[in-house]
């Protein structure tokens, strides 16, 4: 009898130990960190390596990059729970976010900079005096996925009923009433389009224009300037566990105020710190579908 029940206490060691070994498997958590970008993945993986490992070690977890090369990857990675957070600038954040599979969570800093505004200018001493005299002209964004040298100023200029139409050259044809753009890639490139007379116009954001030398700024001048918005954000998934989501933020929100935390901040592309959303998540939510919703052909 002894042997029977020794035998049966051995056999529900033997099954407890495999089950704990299978939840050991199942259970491991992993934080992963989303992350859109043409480079390679191993390059972006090692860029963020410290940043993931940080914030993954704050939640007891195990952290991992899963890079994608647009925002239409990444919303597919985060639908299928292959990624639980990532962090990017208003417009791919707006795309990634739009079907509901992940929320707003908090702002970026960037470059001691929680906002940033575009500029729309031309050139000095130039034809034309105000938004008003673009009309029929050719102006240059630098790039169609980007939130302050394109879809800030472009959403602005509209608002003050100016229409605009992407143009396939500079040398293309603009009706009276329209005012013309095209993409030029580089910031350099959109003054020196603007400074030859190649473009009548242009925008970009209010660093771009800090960080231009002293020679291009006296030669060009603003024609507005919109309002602020955030620079940078940062999502989760909407069906991560409540206690988790808690905890990335707080682990987010406490990076700033920890001697580690400050230095892998500064080593993730100049980050700062991260704060709570302006007005919550709600409100910023709507501040994206106002500015980027579509509008027709323009």
């Amino acid at each position: 009898m002894n042997r029977r029940i020794a035998l049966f206490v051995a056999g529900c060691a033997l099954l407890l130990a495999a089950a704990h070994a299978r939840a050991a498997g199942q259970g491991a958590k992993t934080l992963a960190l989303g992350f859109v970008s043409e480079k390679p993945a191993a390059e972006v993986e090692a860029h963020l390596k410290d940043f993931i490992g940080y914030v993954a070690s704050k939640l007891n977890v195990e952290g991992k990059v899963v890079t994608a090369k647009t925002p239409s990857q990444l919303a597919n990675a985060i639908e299928t729970k292959k990624v639980d957070f990532y962090m990017d600038s208003p417009y791919p954040t707006y795309l990634v976010n739009r079907n509901g599979a992940a929320v707003l969570l908090l702002r970026r800093w960037k470059n001691g900079k929680a906002e940033y505004r575009s500029i729309v200018f031309t050139k000095k001493d130039g034809a034309v005096k105000k938004l008003d005299d673009l009309k029929g002209k050719l102006m240059a964004f630098e790039d169609p996925g980007s939130t302050s040298a394109y879809f800030l100023p472009k959403v602005y200029l509209m608002k003050k009923g100016l229409t605009l139409t992407e143009k396939p050259a500079p040398d293309s044809r603009v009706a009276p009433k329209e005012i013309g753009y095209i993409f030029t890639y580089s910031t350099a490139k959109t003054i020196d389009m603007v400074l030859t007379g190649k473009v009548t116009g242009a925008a970009f954001s209010d660093d771009d224009f800090a960080k231009a030398d002293d020679q291009a700024k006296a030669q060009i001048t603003k024609l507005a300037e919109t309002g602020a918005f955030p620079r940078n954000l940062v999502s989760v998934r909407k069906d991560l566990e409540p206690a988790l989501t808690k905890k990335l933020k707080d682990a987010l929100l406490g990076m700033a105020n920890d001697a580690e935390g400050r230095k892998v901040l500064a080593n993730t592309d100049a980050t700062d710190k991260f704060d709570p959303l302006p007005g919550g998540e709600e409100a910023m939510r709507r501040q994206l579908v106002e500015l980027f919703r579509p509008r027709g052909k323009n």
